[in-house]
């Protein structure tokens, strides 16, 4: 979808023509075509277009104008007066996609302006907005659906005079983006349509695809090897639970790190069920799974060095059926802890500490971060705007939260005492697996580094952020694709 081209504005006789503007301390903002220029000027006269950031100035000059650029339409972007930074390009990058496919455009030119910025900021800023923000899913809209706009938008081209060192900034961009996409693709896929096996599949042709290897834990295997929390939490479904592994590996001398996605593709909540208000939107309770599996996909399409990777995804349904697990249940966890289960709700942590305390065994990672949408609670304190994060690393947090930030995925620290981890005592087992529902975000955290040692491990709470995330202009409404391009970011930046 992305290139650079070397055809100039003034050549240009596409579909769409775009300009950005920083909005000034006063007067009009200034475009670096004379003629685009004088448009600016006059309609900032009448009181219509400032520069500030997401605000628009579409128009469509007439055939032979003197001075103007051939193109159908020009879409002039203002930045606002903010200085410049990765995120702020990200969102004129969504405005300009949501712009053009209500415009029906099918490509356009975005001439990259001459300001006082990084111009790979710059680059991957733009193009990560116009991906993201290009993005619809209408897989089951029928075809007499009237609005077709989100299929329209094919190839979005930059020019700059000078895009010497850019090309490697504009390709991860897209890489990164499209695993995202790929990500709200999967969750917003109904449960009927994304099962466990689903999973597997998809983690079996990225290994085709990218040369790595994927195995796949069928229920069987999951009982030999003694993993009774993803076994218990599917007692209840018709579908057996699988849980993938696949292996990105770049040099044995190289770090590991070990990540880890929830793949819970129905939550009802159990026999400790959910209200049925809201139930449809628990088919997103996938989107650590998804994550990871996506990021996966970026990592080996961007061909990075740095790191070993291995991804471990368990996948169950988590229903009431008549062999469900029961409150009051104690469990074995792979590794033997017992667990008396007081909330079949609570089921995300029982699967994940299953995969944690077996992959940190198999494959003895120097990191681990999981990814979870796993309590209410995190939406309570953080709302829809941060993931939280708890760790036993600080190093760790440090590098996550700097790449939360860098992708425009914001994450925030909560703290991960002793004292949090004694509301999981249990009378009859080791552990119990809720606690009172102070903390709830917390004591689910704690219960998952019980399983971990001493491995340095983080664990993102991306129950606020999965879906409805932050209204932005290349974040659409359902499963925002969260954690995908923050793990991207956190691995292409690795240094040890």
């Amino acid at each position: 979808m992305l290139q650079f081209s070397k055809v100039g504005p003034e050549s240009y006789a596409g579909d769409l023509l775009v300009y950005l503007v920083r909005q000034p301390g006063k007067g009009s903002s200034r475009c670096a075509n004379g003629m685009v220029d004088g448009v600016i000027r006059r309609v900032h006269a009448l009181g219509d277009f400032f520069g500030k950031e997401g605000e628009h100035l579409l128009f469509y000059p007439a055939e032979g104008m003197p001075g103007i650029p051939s193109a159908k339409r020009i879409l002039v972007v203002g930045l606002g007066k903010e200085e410049p930074n990765r995120e702020l390009f990200r969102k004129a990058g969504g405005t300009i996609a949501s712009l053009a496919m209500k415009s029906k455009v099918q490509e356009l030119l975005l001439v990259l302006p001459d300001l006082a910025c990084d111009m790979v900021e710059m680059t991957e800023g733009v193009s990560e907005g116009l991906v993201l923000g290009a993005y619809r899913f209408k897989k089951y809209k029928t075809k007499n659906d009237p609005d077709r706009s989100g299929e329209m938008l094919k190839q979005a081209a930059l020019y700059t005079s000078d895009s010497k060192g850019l090309g490697r900034a504009l390709k991860l961009a897209e890489i990164g983006s499209q695993a995202a996409c790929e990500a709200r693709d999967m969750a917003n896929e109904p449960a009927s349509h994304w099962t466990p096996v689903h999973f597997s599949e998809y983690g079996r042709q990225l290994a085709a695809a990218h040369g790595m290897t994927c195995t796949v834990l069928d229920q069987a295997r999951l009982k030999k090897l003694g993993l009774g929390g993803i076994l218990a939490v599917n007692q209840g479904s018709a579908c057996p639970p699988e849980m993938v592994i696949l292996e990105y590996a770049v040099k044995p001398s190289a770090p590991t790190l070990l990540l880890v996605g929830k793949g819970l593709t129905f939550d009802s909540g159990g026999i400790s069920l959910k209200p049925s208000a809201g139930m449809e939107e628990m088919k997103y309770d996938m989107c650590g799974g998804a994550a990871v599996l996506c990021a996966m996909q970026a990592i080996a399409q961007a061909k990075l060095k740095g790191l070993n990777v291995v991804a471990i995804v368990p996948a169950t349904e988590n229903l009431p059926g008549p062999a469900a697990l029961k409150p009051g249940d104690v469990i074995t966890q792979y590794g033997g802890k017992t667990v008396e289960v007081v909330n079949t709700d609570a089921e995300g942590r029982l699967i994940l500490a299953d995969a944690l305390a077996y992959g940190i065994k198999k494959y003895k990672p120097d990191m681990v971060i999981d990814v979870a949408t796993l309590t209410g609670a995190v939406i309570i304190g953080l709302g829809h705007h941060r993931t939280g994060l708890l760790s036993n690393n600080d190093d760790l947090c440090e590098r996550l939260l700097a790449a939360g930030e860098r992708s425009g995925e914001p994450l925030w620290r909560l703290p991960l005492d002793a004292e949090y981890t004694k509301q999981l005592k249990s009378e009859i087992a080791d552990l119990k697996n809720v606690g009172k529902k102070d903390g709830g975000t917390i004591t689910a955290a704690a219960f998952l580094k019980e399983f971990v040692g001493e491995t340095p491990w983080a664990h993102l709470d991306i129950a606020g952020t999965a879906w409805d995330f932050t209204e932005k202009s290349y974040i659409p409404k359902g499963p925002s694709g969260i954690a995908v391009r923050t793990l991207f970011d956190f691995i292409r930046n690795w240094k040890g």
